[in-house]
Parts: structure tokens; C-alpha cells; sequence
């Protein structure tokens, strides 16, 4: 009799399962993630900058950003070139100079 009990307890547990969850197929969603640009990841670094963050590991990229974003704005990089360079001088403002770097990255606003 116990056996019984067990055996039909396993076997409720078993099947109780099926049936259950969505009917159909799962549907499928492709999602899209945009790659931050050179200069979009060097305003990053500078925004942290600017909230008083040091200066890391990261500086070994500056040079790759630079090259990146001088095959589409050179009058930027090379914003960005003397700047990186100022920030990574012995007792720079980093703070003070990473918000000035920033306004100079701003696009221009032009009249018309």
C-alpha cells in the first residue's frame, strides 16, 4: 500500500509539469547595442575627470582614441591630444582642465 502511495505521488509530480508555461513558440527579439565612438569614450573619461575621479589604467588608451577620432575630426583629436597630455602632468588640475577639454569638445553653434 505504501509503495502504491509513492508510486502515485512520482508520478503525479511528473506529469504535473506538462501543460504548463507559454503555449507556442518563445518570440525571438534582437537588441541593438551601440558602440560608444572614440570621442563619446574620451568624454566619458573626462566627465569622470571632472567629478574628481584620479587618473587610471585607462591612460594607456589615449593614444587609440586619438587616432580614432582624427580619421573623423582632426581638429578634435588634436584637442584631445594636447589636453590628455596636460592631464597626465605632474600636479595638473585635473578637475579644472578635464571641464575646460569638455567645453572645448562641445560642437560649435553656428548663426543662421
Amino acid at each position: 500500500m505504501r509503495y502504491r502511495n509513492t508510486v502515485a505521488a512520482l508520478l503525479a509530480a511528473a506529469c504535473s509539469p506538462i501543460g504548463c508555461g507559454p503555449s507556442g513558440r518563445v518570440q525571438e527579439q534582437s537588441i541593438e547595442v551601440k558602440e560608444n565612438s572614440a570621442l563619446e569614450q574620451a568624454k566619458q573619461y573626462l566627465n569622470n575627470y571632472a567629478k574628481g575621479q584620479a587618473l587610471g589604467s585607462e591612460v594607456t588608451s589615449f593614444t587609440h582614441i586619438i587616432e580614432e577620432v582624427r580619421k573623423t575630426d582632426p581638429a578634435r583629436a588634436k584637442i584631445l591630444e594636447q589636453g590628455f597630455a596636460e592631464l597626465q602632468k605632474p600636479k595638473a588640475k585635473t578637475a579644472a582642465k578635464a571641464k575646460e577639454l569638455l567645453k572645448q569638445l562641445e560642437p560649435k553653434q553656428t548663426a543662421g
